[in-house]
């Protein structure tokens, strides 16, 4: 009998009664990691170790939205790109190196270690979901034009389309802003809010209704912030620190949009989101679990060090108990996102896999700055550690690209439309079994 092991699968070959050889294989589910993207995430690791979190304790760090200050992120994305840590996401064509979703994943959660991190890396929202929506959909000519600017970080993008009631939000078909047909280009009216980064951005990508027709009515289209017909109504107060360019409300009375602007071609826009939405709620999902991870630290830390009526905090079973549950939590969330990461790279929307880590992982980041603070007591809720942050940052999680209840309920329709299938395995295509069968049974 022969026998290999190709890392992924083990197989032997017997000799049958024909004198044929007849391979067995045997799929082992395995969750090591390559070299090469071990090598990144503790390159990543040291870098934010080193660099980025004793950034954390100065308030001269900060801009007055709560975010890292512009001079002092240019100093930093200089420091990244000449560590040969810039857009990995991308493909080395685009100027990245070419991650899958499962490399992101691992990398993304060790970029937010630090509430700083991934924005250094250039791997943060919405940048990060915009340019692999434009390498993945945009024309030679829109990729010159629109990506390679965001990929250099000459300029911010923004990505449009949650509208006021009542209007489109989680449900794009209720969008409402229209984009009519002139000529050789189309004229935008309509109202956008809560658009991520607005206000620094330069390169937008517009969702609109460029007819009523229910699956194509959608379009993307590609606009400068120069260009006129449209305006920043105000920029959207929140609850927690806000990203570069905030959460912006946007008017557009006339904006006139070229037809070589059109992301994907005239009623493409459904799709387009679905390309941007769910690597996009998951890569938040792999960063949301490095901020996990990093309550938990400071949770611990803290813990190891405080005594209280002659007893180590850490020494309380309250504690212990605390922190083992969310140590599960947290590992629940990165198998969640791994297998989403995985049916990505297989080519899948992985809507029902992106549902649950999403609904996974907003929770127990929310639930893990809420432990940690309660560990820390006042320390935590004031500004002598970034959990408050973490806190106000976490409650959004649970709001933003779709709420708890919207993921549940498309949970919901797949158990419906599945059945028992809902939990089935994939088999792999070509694989066999001792039998020479293969397939789910």
């Amino acid at each position: 009998m022969l026998a290999f092991n190709d890392g992924s699968y083990s197989s032997r070959a017997t000799i049958g009664a024909d004198g044929g050889f007849r391979f067995i294989f045997v799929s082992a589910v395995n969750f090591e990691i390559p070299v090469r993207t071990e090598s990144f995430r503790t390159r990543i690791a040291d870098f934010v170790e080193r660099e980025i979190l004793p950034l954390e304790a100065d308030k001269a760090s900060y801009d007055g939205h709560g975010n890292i200050a512009l001079p002092l992120l240019e100093t930093l994305r200089g420091k990244a790109k000449a560590a040969g840590l810039w857009c990995l996401q991308l493909k080395p064509e685009t100027g990245g190196v070419g991650l899958s979703k499962v490399d992101m994943a691992v990398c993304y959660e060790a970029m937010n270690r630090s509430i700083f991190g991934p924005v250094v890396f250039n791997s943060a929202a919405p940048d990060d979901g915009n340019m692999m929506m434009l390498e993945r959909l945009g024309t030679p000519e829109q990729k010159q034009r629109w990506l390679k600017p965001i990929v250099e970080a000459k300029v911010r993008s923004a990505f449009a389309m949650t509208e006021p009631h009542p209007g489109g939000g989680s449900d794009p078909s209720m969008i409402m802003t229209r984009a009519e047909r002139r000529g050789d280009r189309y004229v935008v009216k309509g109202r956008k809010w809560f658009i991520t980064g607005a206000q620094e951005a330069s390169h937008f990508i517009l969702i609109a209704r460029t007819s009523d027709d229910p699956r194509h009515g959608l379009s993307a289209l590609l606009f400068h912030k120069d260009q006129p017909g449209w305006r920043i109504l105000r920029r959207i107060g929140i609850m927690g620190p806000e990203e570069h360019g905030g959460h912006c409300e946007l008017e557009f009375d006339g904006l006139e949009v070229p037809v070589e602007d059109v992301l994907a071609g005239e009623g493409s826009g459904l799709m387009v989101t679905q390309v941007r939405l769910g690597p996009a709620r998951l890569t938040h999902c792999m960063r949301w679990l490095g901020l996990a991870k990093r309550c938990i630290e400071i949770a611990r830390t803290y813990a190891a060090e405080r005594s209280g009526f002659g007893q180590l905090l850490a020494d309380r079973e309250s504690i212990q108990l605390m922190l083992g549950d969310l140590a599960m939590r947290i590992e629940i969330g990165r198998l969640l996102v791994m297998k989403a990461a995985w049916e990505l790279d297989r080519g899948g929307f992985a809507r029902k896999e992106v549902s649950m880590a999403k609904i996974q992982v907003a929770n127990v980041l929310h639930d893990a700055a809420d432990v940690a603070i309660q560990i820390n007591g006042a320390r935590g809720y004031s500004k002598d550690t970034v959990l408050e942050w973490i806190y106000r940052y976490a409650r959004q999680a649970r709001l933003v690209d779709g709420a708890d209840e919207v993921h549940k309920m498309v949970l919901n329709r797949f158990l419906n439309e599945e059945g028992a299938g809902f939990w089935r395995w994939h088999v792999e295509a070509g694989r066999q079994d001792e039998t020479g069968r293969g397939g789910n049974r």
